[in-house]
């Protein structure tokens, strides 16, 4: 095997349903339920989740009660569960409520950096070593997290330098992980493990993490050509959930359920994963949104011969 391809074995997934993949539902889930699908998650054996963001509840109020939930979870569902936050405030006001792990997300793209977050990308990462500070007082972890990393909704292309230039900003050194996200879905594999490739080679002791959504339908492609390139965990959401109010045409994630069937991490058997299936249908149907999950669709369709379907089984074909 080639050296540069990481086994997907070796590759993770963060389940992100609770933050990107609400974002735009219109219907909010209580804290209680929040909890409970936090826990599910967990034990089924996803590593970590992403439980909720500080964004402005006005703008975003399906993160209305990401504090609430917070502090509803245990210290050892917190040591794997991450937060979104964009200012050093959100840093401490999330790790007064109980949160340790937190991805500090800025734009490369400096117009959709100002629509999301309300400043410049430059005055967020001068914030930034702020923002460091206020992690490492509670012992906590914190993310570079790119935004518009291929893609911007307001000037399209983003040069990789742009990117890199981030990455290397000394501001952001504090950080322990960088998160590369395909934030509108435009990418194709060649241009994701060329930048992943880069980032790599620029930060090579940061661990990569890739987000990447589905909108022209690359979502797994891209995640596998990430994890080959060099990231070690992937962003998924349930049903393939998501999309960002702040980027016109960005439609859901990639698939939780379509990672996991691409992946088979050690820990999956066919069982656990029409477990997952059962979840997202339960999710999506109490939220009123579509399946996009081609896997999960998949799973109830086939028949009961290949071990990874949840359809009962069928009459044979005359």
């Amino acid at each position: 095997m080639n050296s540069s391809v990481r086994p997907a074995n070796d590759v993770t997934l963060r389940d992100v349903t609770l933050r990107d993949g609400l974002q735009l539902t219109g219907k909010p889930l209580s804290t209680d339920r929040k909890v409970a699908v936090v826990r599910e998650l967990l034990s089924l054996g996803i590593p970590s989740v992403e439980i909720g963001s500080l964004a402005n509840p006005a703008l975003v109020p399906p993160m209305a009660n990401t504090l609430e939930v917070i502090e509803r979870l245990e210290p050892d569902e917190l040591a794997r569960s991450w937060v979104w936050v964009a200012t050093p405030r959100h840093v401490e006001k999330a790790a007064r409520a109980g949160a340790v792990n937190f991805q500090y997300c800025l734009s490369a793209s400096d117009r959709h950096n100002q629509a999301n977050i309300g400043r410049s990308t430059e005055d967020s990462l001068a914030a930034m070593p702020a923002a460091i500070e206020h992690a490492r007082a509670v012992d906590g972890r914190i993310q570079l997290c790119v935004a518009t990393a291929f893609t911007c909704p307001f000037d399209g292309l983003v040069p990789e330098e742009t990117v890199l230039r981030i990455a290397d900003d000394p501001r952001t050194h504090g950080a322990e992980d960088i998160v590369i996200c395909d934030t509108l879905g435009q990418a194709v594999p060649q241009q994701v493990s060329s930048l992943i490739s880069k980032v790599n080679e620029r930060s090579p002791q940061r661990r990569i993490v890739y987000h990447g959504h589905d909108t022209w339908g690359m979502g797994v492609a891209n995640s596998l050509a990430a994890a080959a390139a060099g990231a070690s965990e992937l962003d998924g959401a349930l049903g393939g959930l998501g999309g960002c109010p702040f980027a016109p045409g960005a439609s859901g994630n990639a698939a939780t359920e379509d990672l996991l069937f691409a992946l088979r991490p050690d820990w999956l058997t066919p069982k656990t994963f029409g477990a997952f299936v059962e979840l997202a249908d339960a999710l999506l149907a109490e939220l009123a949104e579509p399946n996009r999950s081609r896997a999960g669709q998949a799973a109830h369709l086939s028949t009961t011969a290949f071990p990874w379907a949840t359809a009962p089984d069928t009459e044979p074909c005359q």
